[in-house]
């Protein structure tokens, strides 16, 4: 019989043991192996059988268990020293609080599609969400007021397993928000709060709001499970990356939309601080710019601003963050689709339809004028914008320059920070362990002093926890082997060789990411008689634990998946190769300690960052991987190996097999042959040498602290200083929204006409003055309106300018027909090809670069 309706329990916890269902409600426990300690002394069996999970521990505990700890004064001493560290981590001043409050905003919203905080919180599938957990707990450690919004789906992402025969096959478990560390955020009067939102035909869409606490970040996770909605509503939260693309379209307006409407009833009840920066994490959240600028357009709602006063009061305080790469990667929704939602009294009514068409439109050379694209709405609608590592923000500035044609690439306002990975939730605690054993706290005040002292800890010290981590990934790994194969139909009596399957004395590379057919799962499989050789080499063997999900629609990566399974089923060397089906966070956990190598191949340049190998940097691991991401920026040719790319190959086939060489040399001529390379005492000093220098080299960059940080004095803070002085003047913001229309009405009439230079002969020598006279026609503007500027640099035999530096020329004579003259001089610093030129750019103090209005005239 199937129930009616289903309901958590949850467990009355004795007075004495109150503090534990805080502890539990706080996700901090998840990155805190002393509080994780104090849940294994309530039951250690009942620990292990329920995940790890708190919350399923407290209700899976008997009375009777719980009133021995009430009387337990040891384990209340340890309960109390937890809950006073939790306080004082939650209540005490940190880094941001240090920071000048002029400077940095009071609380910034962060919006993301999916957040992978914990394998017991399944809102996650890859890297954007993993990032996004990391960004709300770096942001936690350093006291950053962040509030991060998002959806919680009941059915997260798939679960994976696999066939007899290797194919991935996908199950979505119902999720009971009761079991989870979250709770409802509530009215005063004790009614849930809710956000509603207009659908076609004036149906409302209504969606509760669950409220995670990530340290001291609040996460809002907007569920429309409820039951005011009809069914097709109540499934709009039902599945991470799932359904038609008006399911999308209905996801993302709920994120965005939605989420602002959240975020101010959290500030209502709670007392929280309004947001003063917005920060969208890829396009899905961008809807949020369009419920802002109804907020000061709508007389009801705010100030009733006009659209394009309110869009630049919107857009100074915004942020926006694309991940991707690829176009592929971009959502888009039919132009139609979006004017059915957003039209009449849509989803932000006031609002001009065709306005918003607008901000989303590809009406660039080579886009497409029939669809919504929600990437270039983020980049109109945020005055920041960033990508995630330096090779990805040229990327992305080759990708989304149709948006500034009139720049060059490298002037295209879309800057670069480095992702970064929360080292308390991915470095094995036997790391700290070790560090504190040699007197390296790593909370110590000076962090600087942590890394130079890598090269204090013995190197048989290093080895041995090496060793031990690897131990203990084998005993993971052949516990999901047996879990795998038992649900892929195999008889008890077929398993007996897992027993024996890796070795904790054998070079163990790792690989586990998404399956899309560019990170190329399967290129390590070009030549399968040479792999073998490698896996099963008598003196030097190596092993390779592979793990990663297709999406579902991906019948191509499920392919690729079959193929690797294929080849790790063979009994020849399935005990040095295994794939292992559902890769989440906490196969992770284990993963990255465990791997003495981290193995990445994408196709350069479609890595937009990769944080996998960072993780693996920081439990001692090596990288060995194609620059591209973050390890194009940060490899220095000691701490890992580089996989010599075949940029420039059109072939595909031709590119993969001549990087699949290279990656079968480094590790069969560089890489076993080091790590094996042992002294007297069995310790691989050479190994150990590149180890130390990683960890130094890369230990202090690759952590999300750094990156959040760095969110917070390049992005954050100009965004907050520059949205308060348009929210603290709107006819000033006013005044910037004509100046602007101004600008772009003017434009056509601007123009270099002449060019005079003085100073400099035949032969001119470093330390002569280049003097510079240009006579520029700017119609209706004002010289004020513009910045004349002299460009140079090197000059290559193309006549291409390169290195370049500008000089502002000064406006010192104006004549009829709005014609003026511009002066200036440049001192001739350096030997070789010199060249320059004179442009025009508009000129205004609230951009933030001269690329903003994409418009420039030159001769």
């Amino acid at each position: 019989m199937r129930a009616i309706r289903r309901f958590t329990v949850r467990p009355v916890l004795p007075g004495p043991l109150a503090a534990l269902g805080d502890l539990a409600s706080n996700l901090r426990w998840s990155w805190h192996p002393p509080t994780q300690d104090v849940f294994q002394a309530v039951d250690p069996e009942v620990w292990d059988s329920v995940g790890h999970d708190p919350v399923r521990l407290l209700g899976a505990v008997g009375r009777d268990r719980l009133d021995q700890l009430a009387a337990d004064t040891g384990f209340l001493g340890r309960l109390e020293s937890a809950s006073a560290d939790l306080h004082e981590y939650l209540t005490g001043d940190r880094w941001y609080q240090r920071q000048d409050s002029g400077d940095v905003p009071r609380a910034i919203g962060y919006f993301s599609p999916e957040y992978g905080i914990t394998a017991v919180l399944p809102q996650y599938s890859g890297g954007l969400g993993i990032l996004a957990g990391d960004h709300l707990k770096a942001a936690s450690d350093l006291g950053v007021p962040l509030v991060g919004v998002g959806l919680l789906y009941r059915h997260g992402y798939f679960k994976q397993a696999l066939s007899r025969e290797g194919w991935q096959q996908e199950t979505y478990p119902v999720i009971d928000p009761d079991e989870l560390p979250l709770t409802l955020l509530m009215e005063d009067d004790g009614s849930r709060a809710q956000v509603s939102i207009t659908m076609p035909e004036e149906a409302e869409l209504v969606a509760q709001i669950w409220v995670a606490h990530v340290g001291r970040v609040p996460l809002l996770l907007l569920d429309s499970d409820v039951e005011q909605n009809p069914d097709h509503f109540r499934h709009v939260t039902d599945r991470l990356y799932g359904g038609t693309s008006e399911h999308r379209l209905r996801q993302e307006l709920l994120l965005g939309v939605g989420g602002v409407r959240a975020l101010r009833a959290f500030s209502r009840i709670t007392g929280a601080p309004e947001p003063e920066v917005f920060h969208t994490n890829e396009g899905h959240a961008g809807f949020l710019g369009l419920e802002r600028i109804r907020e000061l357009t709508v007389p009801d709602a705010g100030p009733h601003l006009d659209f394009d006063t309110a869009l630049e009061v919107g857009r100074a305080s915004t942020v926006f963050t694309t991940h991707t790469p690829v176009p592929a990667g971009i959502d888009r929704f039919s132009r139609e689709l979006v004017e059915q939602y957003f039209g009449g009294s849509g989803a932000t009514p006031g609002v001009p339809v065709d306005r918003i068409l607008a901000l989303g439109a590809e009406d660039y050379d080579g886009g497409d004028p029939s669809v919504f694209n929600m990437a270039v709405m983020g980049f109109r609608l945020a005055q920041r914008a960033n990508g995630v590592s330096q090779l990805h923000g040229h990327v992305s500035r080759g990708m989304f320059n149709g948006l500034w044609p009139a720049f060059d690439e490298a002037e295209v306002p879309i800057g670069s920070i480095t992702n970064g990975v929360h080292a308390p939730t991915w470095v094995g605690r036997e790391v700290f362990e070790l560090a504190a054993a040699h007197g390296l706290e790593r909370d110590s005040d000076d962090p600087d002093r942590f890394w130079a002292l890598v090269d204090k800890v013995p190197g048989p010290d290093i080895w041995a926890t090496k060793r031990m981590l690897r131990q203990r990934l084998v005993e993971d790994v052949r516990r999901r082997l047996a879990r795998s194969w038992s649900k892929r139909g195999a008889a008890p009596t077929e398993l007996g060789w897992i027993d024996s399957a890796l070795d904790p004395d054998v070079l163990t590379i790792g690989f586990a990411r998404r399956v899309p057919s560019y990170k190329r799962l399967t290129l390590m499989l070009r030549d399968p008689e040479r792999l073998k050789s490698l896996l099963l080499h008598p003196e030097r063997p190596v092993q390779l634990i592979i793990a990663g999900k297709s999406h579902p629609a991906d019948d191509g990566g499920k392919k690729l998946i079959q193929e690797m399974v294929k080849f790790a089923d063979d009994p020849e060397v399935r005990h040095r190769i295994v794939f292992l089906p559902n890769y989440d966070i906490a196969m992770a956990q284990p993963l990255y300690p465990g791997c003495d190598v981290w193995l990445n191949n994408p196709l350069r340049p479609y890595e937009a960052c990769g944080t996998s190998g960072m993780k693996a940097a920081l439990n001692g691991g090596l990288n060995l991987s194609i620059l591209d991401g973050w390890w194009d920026e940060w490899y220095d040719g000691e701490n890992g190996w580089a996989i010599p790319s075949a940029d420039g190959v059109d072939d595909p086939d031709r590119r993969d097999d001549i990087e699949s060489a290279a990656l079968y040399d480094l590790i069969e001529n560089e890489v076993a042959p080091r790590f094996y390379d042992a002294d007297d005492e069995g310790v691989p000093s050479r190994w150990l040498e590149m180890v130390r220098h990683t960890l130094k080299s890369l230990g202090p960059k690759v952590l999300a602290t750094r990156m959040v940080s760095d969110y917070v004095t390049e992005l954050y803070g100009p965004a907050a200083v520059a949205g308060r002085r348009l929210n603290a003047d709107y006819a000033g913001a006013a005044r910037l929204a004509d100046w602007k229309q101004r600008i772009r009405a003017g434009w056509s009439a601007v123009r270099v006409e002449h060019v005079e230079s003085h100073g400099v002969g035949d032969s001119p020598e470093v330390g002569s003055t280049l003097t510079v006279q240009a006579y520029v026609g700017l119609g209706d503007l004002a010289p004020d309106d513009v910045d004349v500027q002299l460009v140079h640099g090197v000059v290559t035999p193309a006549d291409t300018l390169v290195n370049t530096q500008v000089e502002s020329l000064a406006a010192v004579e104006s004549y009829e027909g709005g014609r003026h003259r511009f002066d200036g001089s440049v001192q001739l610093e350096r030997s070789g090809g010199f060249g320059y030129t004179v442009r025009v750019v508009p000129r205004n103090d609230f951009l933030i670069s001269p690329a903003e209005l994409g418009v420039v005239a030159v001769p």
